[in-house]
């Protein structure tokens, strides 16, 4: 290889290393180039697949900083470099080998740290990114649910007693009204008890918002 091509070839495995967040080292030795074209297809939403030469790979991976694969650069060379989710790009080369035993996972690097071929293994074991923020997703959505829940079951146990009340009093009143003025006596009664409730309650309320957003204030001011 003439000296210009060989610089650039370094350079651009250099630039793949340093912008990939994971490299998974494989050997190939026995695919197809129809199988090749398979496996690079079911990678690309995560990962580009590159056959490399093991001397130019050994010089890339030192000048980007990884010195964990060296030991590994022998025989027929393919590299996945990782530009999507790691756990998908993990699982399409599980597979993938599975399916195609002549595809040997080798070892591999994530954010810089080494991985052997049972680490990731392991890691295609994972859930996806993508499913872990649908269920996290899921329980924020459950309690807010809750959350609404509960601020609107004491209106919902109002509403029920009043209804109660006017049933009583459609049902008796016409027979003298003296069901009619006990009904209204007891909710005459009840409404000042729950207003002395609501302000008791907002009275120790307010205090201790107004203390914790004191506090909140005060520690925000020791960070500045």
């Amino acid at each position: 290889m003439a000296t210009a091509a060989k610089a650039a070839a370094i350079a651009e495995l250099t630039d793949q290393f340093r912008n990939s967040g994971a490299a998974v080292l494989t050997e190939y030795r026995g695919l197809t180039v129809a199988q090749l074209t398979e496996l690079r297809g079911s990678l690309r939403e995560h990962a580009t697949y590159s056959v490399v030469k093991n001397t130019l790979t050994k010089l890339a991976a030192s000048e980007a900083g990884v010195t964990d694969l060296e030991e590994h650069l022998q025989g027929p060379t393919a590299i996945a470099f990782v530009t999507g989710d790691p756990v998908e790009a993990a699982k399409g080369l599980r597979d993938f080998a599975k399916a195609n035993p002549a595809l040997v996972i080798k070892a591999g690097v994530l954010d810089g740290k080494p991985l052997t071929a049972e680490e990731i293994t392991k890691l295609a074991d994972l859930e996806s990114r993508e499913t872990l923020l649908a269920k996290l997703a899921g329980a924020l959505n459950a309690s807010l649910t809750n959350a609404v829940y509960l601020f609107a079951a004491p209106l919902s146990q109002t509403a029920r007693v009043v209804d109660a009340l006017r049933a009583k009093v459609e049902q008796e009143g016409p027979q003298g009204g003296s069901a009619a003025d006990t009904a209204a006596a007891d909710t005459a009664e009840a409404e000042p008890a729950a207003a002395e409730d609501a302000t008791t309650e907002f009275a120790e309320a307010a205090p201790a918002a107004a203390e914790e957003g004191t506090t909140d204030v005060a520690e925000g001011g020791d960070d500045s």
